[in-house]
C-alpha cells in the first residue's frame, strides 16, 4: 500500500463523484507506465478507449463497455507458463487497466506498481517494500500535479 498516495487521495476527496475525471486521468497515467507489459491486443484497445475518454473524445457509454471488457480480460488472463513467472507482471498490468477504466484509480495505481516492480525483479523484488518506493513517489507526485492542473 502506498500510504502517502492514500493520504493525498483523501485530502483531494478523490472518491467523490465529481472527481471521476481526475481518477480517470491518474489511472491512465499509471497504466501508461506499464503499457509495455500488456500482452493482449484487446486490453490495449481498452486502454486506448480510456486515453480517448481522458482527452474528451470518447463517450461515457463506450468507457463503460471497455471497462467491462477489460475486467473480463483481466479475470481470464492465464498468467505465465514460463519458469520465471514473467507473465505475472502482465496479469497485474491488465488488472491495472481494468481498474483504471472503472475509475478505481488507487487500485489501478497499486496494480501498476506491482506490475512495474515485478517486471524488474520478479518474486524477490515484490517482497522488498523498498523496491516500490520510486514508483510510489512517482504516483504521489503525478496525482498532485494532475490535481493542481
Amino acid at each position: 500500500m502506498n500510504h502517502p498516495l492514500e493520504s493525498l487521495a483523501r485530502e483531494l476527496g478523490l472518491d467523490a463523484p465529481a472527481q471521476l475525471p481526475l481518477r480517470l486521468q491518474f489511472g491512465y497515467a499509471c497504466v501508461i507506465r506499464v503499457r509495455h507489459l500488456l500482452e493482449e491486443p484487446a486490453v490495449l484497445e481498452c486502454l486506448a478507449v480510456l486515453g480517448r475518454r481522458v482527452q474528451g473524445s470518447e463517450s461515457a457509454d463506450r468507457l463503460r463497455e471497455a471497462a467491462a471488457e477489460a475486467a473480463r480480460l483481466a479475470n481470464r488472463h492465464e498468467g505465465s507458463r514460463s519458469i520465471d513467472g514473467c507473465g505475472h507482471a502482465a496479469v497485474s498490468a491488465t488488472y491495472a487497466v481494468a481498474n483504471a477504466l472503472a475509475g478505481k484509480a488507487l487500485a489501478a495505481a497499486e496494480y501498476a506498481a506491482y506490475a512495474s516492480v515485478y517486471a524488474m525483479g520478479g518474486y524477490g523484488a515484490v517482497a522488498d517494500r523498498a523496491s516500490f518506493e520510486p514508483e510510489f513517489a512517482w504516483q504521489v507526485a503525478t496525482l498532485r500535479s494532475l490535481a493542481e492542473a
